[in-house]
């Protein structure tokens, strides 16, 4: 006897055909095999290059591979803070982790919240070594360090190669890059304070954020001066030091030409507006560029008697003197905190068939403005427009303000109809108030009753923006869409209801986001987009909504796309846009010809940063580096996350 083999039924042989359909539909594609061909990159400066294009022509990375992107390592500082109670019995933001690390030969320099510098090996992750500054902790209630930088003699030795980097308690530090020990020729045991010159001021209205400026032997630096407080702030004085002794050279404070730049005691005059963000410098032209702050106090301007001259524009000083070589105001007489956010970006632009040295300056109301490099004078039409009048006792307004004529403004003006929200209910609420508000569009002058700040003083465009294909001569930046407002109050009012700000005028200020009672923005969103501007052109390419609600909303509410963000992003010669920015736990990439999203990895917490990329020799992968650490206005997590991510070692080719 022998068993007979029934024959299979036809459902049977059905369901297995179709299990092995799915289930080869469900394996993902083998990586291709990559090469090792193609250019080798580092990153030296904050955005890349001293002009800050933050592009890079690595292309190892592309737009058939990056899918296949994984973590190849991440390194953790510890530095981490928490909101809560102050040790003093106050209470305190969490930490922001916003840095931007350089690359340089083999190595990898970062600075974290509290300013502790770290020196990573740049394939692995690795740690070299440590300095930690000795910070107070609690000493800043929004701390953040987003960037350090390197001078290099073209000798070898001690301290030949230094890292530069600055402290939240107004001090310039000198580092031997291969040790970290400070460089004992520099200032005192390696370092120097900024603080002298200043007027009397609390130790948190001070600090140095933002990466200081090398030009040849110079280091070039302005400082953070805290919003809303008071008149009579620290000065805003810009300075620069010889970067071997910490010698001063000069300082230039930004005070009208006819102006007295001292007050009576010899100290710098106060209450001149900032340079808080990232300076640009053309060594060969022995100039700095710097973006200048709006004058103090935001958003009441009455006693300021002319000294916001230099306010919100872009500053170029002579690196031999510090003297003015030109300067360009793209507001006059800010009342709106439209500070110049971001670094001024240095490139060569075809203008009318001939390529000319230009910067490229972005700013929070969405416009962009094109200043030839040698004179300031744009290089496209800008036209001075009437703006909305009538502002509130004591108070006057500039007449007309600068708008482009080459670029589209990427903040059209809203009004009662484009209220929104998740039901009729919280939309209605939403247009009854802004209704309510007086909203004649952008410029509209602060008032009692409360108006509509339309760009925010967040942007438009910030800080981490914009990053430039030198090739394509195109564009890319985030732009925030989200509705605020500001509201002047009596000062007789202001103490019942504890708004200790704007000190020494009439008004204290109530700002911030529209929100719906539900929490959520006023308008629809997109609230936050990527855009591609063709510079040459004057033409937005496209716009992608940045981020999701997937870390804002409860599900089933994480469909929603285009969330505030801050942070930028960073170009690469294969077409490639890497960001983090939106307040969602995520870090993406997009193909920069047409805004598609090609890649995105979950993370620890939202990547408030701008990212970096690299190449080191021949024979090593190309790595993207982003700092994740949450912010303190978003409700992510506190982190100290930086993580580097590669494409599989095991599918590149031998060199």
């Amino acid at each position: 006897m022998y068993a007979r083999t029934q024959p299979s039924a036809p459902w049977t042989t059905l369901t297995t055909l179709i299990l092995t359909t799915i289930l080869l539909g469900c394996t993902p594609p083998a990586p291709p095999v990559v090469s090792y061909d193609g250019p080798v990159a580092d990153w030296p400066a904050y955005g890349a290059t001293p002009g800050g294009m933050k592009y890079s022509a690595a292309n190892q990375i592309t737009v058939d591979n990056v899918q296949f992107l994984e973590k190849a390592w991440e390194h953790n500082s510890g530095d981490i803070r928490q909101a809560g109670p102050t040790p003093g019995g106050g209470f305190i933001n969490q930490s922001s982790f916003q840095v931007t690390p350089i690359v340089v030969d083999d190595t990898l320099y970062y600075c974290t919240t509290f300013n502790r510098v770290f020196a990573l090996d740049a394939e692995t992750g690795a740690e070299k070594w440590s300095f930690d500054p000795q910070i107070d902790k609690y000493g800043d209630f929004l701390p953040n360090c987003r960037g350090v930088s390197v001078w290099r003699s073209g000798a070898s030795g001690f301290c030949e190669d230094r890292i530069i980097t600055g402290t939240l308690d107004a001090r310039l530090i000198a580092l031997d890059a291969a040790s970290g020990k400070p460089c004992s020729d520099f200032g005192e045991n390696g370092e120097i304070s900024i603080v002298p010159g200043l007027t009397e001021h609390e130790s948190f209205e001070y600090g140095i954020t933002s990466p200081p400026a090398i030009l040849n032997d110079l280091i070039v630096t302005g400082a953070m001066v805290a919003d809303l407080q008071r008149v009579g702030v620290p000065s805003g004085v810009v300075r620069g030091y010889d970067v071997r002794t910490g010698e001063l050279r000069w300082a230039w404070n930004p005070v009208p030409p006819d102006m007295e730049q001292f007050e009576a005691d010899g100290s710098y005059r106060s209450g001149t507006a900032n340079v808080w963000s990232i300076i640009a410098a053309d060594p060969e032209r022995d100039l700095v560029f710097v973006p200048t702050g709006n004058t103090s106090p935001d958003y009441f301007g009455g006693l300021r008697k002319g000294l916001d001259f230099y306010s919100s524009s872009v500053v170029a000083l002579r690196g031999a003197t510090g003297e003015v070589a030109w300067s360009y105001q793209m507001v006059h007489h800010d009342l709106w905190d439209y500070d110049t956010p971001a670094q001024p970006t240095l490139m060569d632009l075809e203008v009318n068939g001939e390529m000319v040295p230009v910067v490229v300056q972005v700013t929070k109301m969405g416009m962009t403005f094109v200043l030839h490099r040698d004179t300031g004078e744009p290089v496209y039409p800008v036209v001075e427009k009437p703006v909305p009048q009538d502002p509130v006792a004591g108070e006057y307004l500039s007449p007309t303000q600068p708008f482009p004529t080459h670029f589209p403004n990427l903040m059209p003006p809203i009004t009662a109809d484009d209220a929104w929200g998740l039901t009729f209910w919280d939309e209605g609420q939403c247009r009854d108030t802004l209704n309510e508000m007086r909203n004649d569009g952008i410029y509209t002058p602060p008032t009692i009753d409360g108006s509509v700040l339309y760009p925010s003083n967040g942007g438009g465009n910030n800080w981490g923006s914009p990053a430039i294909n030198p090739d394509s001569q195109t564009m890319y930046v985030v732009t925030m869409r989200a509705p605020a407002y500001v509201k002047l109050i009596p000062r007789d009012i202001c103490e019942a209801e504890r708004r200790p700000n704007q000190l020494g005028t009439p008004y204290c200020a109530d700002a911030d986001f529209l929100m719906s009672p539900i929490g959520i923005p006023c308008t629809e969103p997109p609230w936050a987009t990527i855009d591609a501007v063709d510079l040459v052109a004057g033409k937005i390419l496209w716009s992608v909504p940045l981020g999701t609600t997937r870390d804002m909303a409860p599900f089933p509410f994480w469909w929603l796309k285009g969330v505030p963000a801050i942070g930028g992003p960073v170009v690469t010669g294969s077409g490639l846009l890497f960001i983090g920015a939106a307040m969602e736990q995520a870090f993406r990439a997009f193909d920069t010809a047409t805004g598609e999203e090609l890649w995105k990895v979950r993370l620890p917490t939202a990547a408030n940063s701008t990212p970096m990329t690299y190449r080191l020799r021949k024979d090593s992968r190309q790595f993207v580096v982003v700092a994740a650490g949450g912010h303190w206005s978003g409700g992510t997590p506190a982190g100290d996350h930086l993580i580097a991510y590669a494409l599989p070692q095991s599918n590149l080719d031998s060199p």
